[in-house]
């Protein structure tokens, strides 16, 4: 099944998918040398998001979120991608200073959890596939 969507920071990555129903904020929800999310009322607390295709509605908290995107990809714990129902601009630019794979504007409830799936983002199409 392919899911298209639209192109916040170009690549093509195949991860598996963790999803979070929950907005994610890296500054308190994420531990940036581990990869492993810590915010208590996250279904996916204790799990890595360690070279995974991140899932989840949307952004929240500080602007100091970008850097921990930033900080995760330089202690090699980022993310391999991330999509979003809709980006913000604190994820965005963290995906963006970082390097990593994103899109947004896609229904994320459509998408299989813990399933191998390619994200392919170009200025001209963008879309994940599983």
């Amino acid at each position: 099944m392919k899911i298209r969507g639209r192109s916040i920071v170009p690549g093509c990555v195949i991860a598996k998918s963790i999803i979070s129903t929950k907005p994610i904020s890296f500054l308190g929800d994420v531990n940036p040398n581990t990869g492993i999310i810590t915010d208590k009322f996250n279904p996916l607390r204790g799990q890595s998001i360690v070279n995974r295709c991140l899932i989840f509605p949307y952004g929240k908290g500080s602007t100091v979120g970008s850097y921990i995107l930033y900080q995760l990809r330089k202690n090699n714990k980022a993310p391999a991608s991330i999509v979003n129902i809709k980006a913000e601009a604190i994820v965005a630019v963290g995906a963006i200073i970082s390097d990593i794979p994103m899109i947004d504007e896609v229904a994320i409830e459509n998408i299989p959890k813990d399933k191998k799936i390619t994200l392919n983002s170009t200025k001209k199409d963008a879309y994940i596939e599983f």
